[in-house]
């Protein structure tokens, strides 16, 4: 008697199973790290919520000075206890958190509990709780790796990236979504991973590159960018294909962005040969905080590279727009223009403006001819290359930002630097407060212009002594912004500059600096300065004021415009960046790209 072969044996030798994957939980995922996270987290929503009026806790009485309290849905309440501080801010303790009195950490339990407190629908709320327990986890990954302030003193800029918590105002600052667990482990900033980016061969028909005069053409940069073994296999690649490699531009790309979106959507292209993939260059570099920057840590003196990346992160789908990445470098020579011919910027200031010197852009023949699509599919495909950071011996760079870091014993990070310059405090704020304000204060004033001088734009330079001395500026094709009231000064810009760059009425050109820079970090340093350095916030704001009014004195001729773009009103707009999430946007798809919603008003600490 003979058997048959089961229906689904072809004769053929069968197919070796694949392992059985072993599943491994990340070493920070632990109880003490998690409940660490998870109470800075809280305190800092509930700090920001109140800030923005999404939340309004109620003074428990004279017994009880500084303790707030507010009612959750059931009725269960909640306290804290909390400082008040500038622009009606609220710092707030995180062992202070109770619940019916009982201590919380758990943001995620605020969230649930507090749903229609907080205003949420269904969707907007089911998105909240998985972009914040994937913020919790990126913060407890934080934890677990964190140095102390001494040794985050002694990194170099680059590696001092890694070990920063995040935008400080928004508080699901890590949420990244689009990436997996694992593609965080990869490609998240904190993963402190560098690595080698594969390039692509794009053809000039549906690519264009663009570059400042030093970079006019291709060749220019890809001699500096690329050893050359490297930019002759690629080309060798192209020619071995049958193709023409001077009729192609080259670029790297995110190897998430070309596996989970170029492949599938670019699919035609790369069918047809319009695109080809090539090989890692042999450069190592590591992601910054802005997850799609890569600084390169084999060559230093070659550019950074800005890549998009369609991850939603921070309020906004973290691609590239296609018009601004085609204009970068001309916006680059128009800013770079203003410094150069201005003795008080080039020679005073000493500011370095970190420019966006070449770019490649490449269109999609579908989503570009469709206005109503949303605009993550408009930012696919590119790349931008920004200056490096080149100091004489003796400087040193950190971002803004690092200021706020504060290590898991408590010391903050700008306590350490005060400390190690040998002055006193207030006289070391003087000092920093004099490299970053000038620069700013004058491009305002005398050009009408503003940049975005948040924490990662804002790069302060210290000499040996960890003094700060000067600032540099980065982000300009995203983050500049002009006065929409005309000015002498903006005659001779450029029509491809003036046609890309945002315009603002003068009075909310000046939001540019009092939300990135006194509301997104100073009035989270000024506590800090008051609590570890011994300066009264009071004195802190003072010695602010004291910068402008000097830069003011410097330049009387400017009486006008100091009127026009006045920093120094009684109130200003409450710019709300949470409030942007949790009840405008939400997880909504849209055209354009979302900006911070207003609400009210609060007391400026500079008037």
């Amino acid at each position: 008697m003979t058997t048959s072969p089961a229906p689904h044996d072809s004769g053929r030798p069968a197919a070796t199973a694949a392992p059985a994957p072993e599943l491994l939980a990340p070493p920070e995922l632990n109880p003490t790290a998690w409940t660490r996270a998870g109470a800075r987290t809280l305190a800092k929503a509930l700090g920001e919520f109140a800030y923005e009026e999404i939340i309004d806790p109620v003074a428990e009485g004279p017994d009880s000075p500084g303790r707030y309290a507010l009612a959750l849905d059931d009725g269960t309440p909640l306290a804290f206890t909390a400082r008040r501080g500038a622009y009606g801010s609220w710092r707030v303790d995180p062992d202070t958190i109770t619940l019916d009195g009982r201590p919380l950490t758990d943001p995620l339990d605020l969230l649930v509990r507090a749903r229609r407190l907080l205003g949420l629908d269904g969707a907007t709320l089911g998105h909240l709780i998985r972009e914040l327990s994937t913020t919790l986890a990126a913060e407890a990954r934080l934890d677990h790796t964190a140095l102390p302030a001494g040794r985050l003193a002694d990194l170099s800029y680059a590696e001092l990236e890694g070990h920063q918590t995040g935008h400080p105002w928004l508080v699901l600052n890590k949420g990244r979504i689009g990436f997996s667990a694992g593609d965080a482990a990869r490609w998240a900033p904190e993963a402190r991973r560098a690595t080698r980016l594969p390039w692509i061969a794009v053809s000039n028909r549906i690519a264009a590159y663009r570059g400042v005069a030093g970079l006019a053409t291709p060749e220019r940069l890809y001699a500096g960018e690329l050893d050359a073994p490297v930019l002759d296999a690629f080309r060798a690649e192209l020619t071995a294909r049958g193709l023409d490699p001077d009729a192609y531009l080259l670029l790297p790309v995110h190897p998430w962005q070309w596996d989970e979106v170029l492949l599938p959507l670019y699919a035609p292209a790369i069918a047809s040969g319009a695109i080809v993939p090539l090989p890692a260059d042999t450069d190592l570099r590591l992601p910054q905080q802005s997850i799609r920057t890569f600084l390169n840590t084999s060559r230093p003196d070659r550019h950074t590279v800005k890549l998009p990346l369609s991850v939603l992160n921070t309020l906004v789908w973290r691609g590239l727009p296609t018009e601004r990445t085609l204009a970068a470098p001309a916006v680059t020579a128009w800013v770079h223009g203003l410094r150069d011919a201005d003795p008080f910027l080039r020679e005073e200031c000493g500011v370095v403006l970190l420019g966006e010197v070449a770019s490649v852009t490449v269109g999609h023949p579908l989503y570009d001819r469709l206005p109503e699509v949303p605009y993550q599919y408009k930012e696919l495909l590119g790349a931008i290359w920004r200056e490096p950071l080149r100091l004489p011996p003796g400087e040193r760079a950190r971002t803004l930002a690092s200021l706020l870091h504060t290590d898991p014993g408590g010391r903050a990070f700008v306590a350490e630097l005060v400390t190690r310059s040998g002055l006193a405090p207030a006289v070391w704020l003087r000092h920093l407060f004099a490299a970053l304000l000038p620069p700013l204060l004058h491009f305002l004033y005398r050009y009408g212009t503003v940049f975005s001088p948040h924490g990662e734009n804002a790069i302060v330079v210290y000499d040996e002594q960890d003094v700060p001395v000067r600032l540099a500026i980065k982000d300009f094709v995203d983050d500049v912004n002009i006065s929409a009231h005309p000015l002498p000064e903006h005659d001779t810009m450029p029509e491809d500059v003036r046609a890309v760059l945002l315009t603002e009425e003068p009075g909310f050109l000046t939001q540019f600096i009092h939300s990135g820079l006194f509301v997104g970090v100073l009035r989270y340093l000024a506590p800090l300065c008051e609590e570890q350095l011994d300066v009264p916030e009071g004195d802190f704001w003072a010695l602010v004021r004291a910068e402008i009014l000097r830069h003011q004195e410097r330049f009387p001729e400017l009486k006008e415009r100091f009127e026009l773009f006045d920093l120094l009103t009684p109130r200003i707009e409450r710019l709300c960046l949470n409030r942007n999430r949790l009840h405008m946007d939400g997880y909504r798809d849209r055209p354009d790209r979302p900006h911070a919603a207003v609400h009210g008003t609060v007391p400026n600490p500079l008037a």
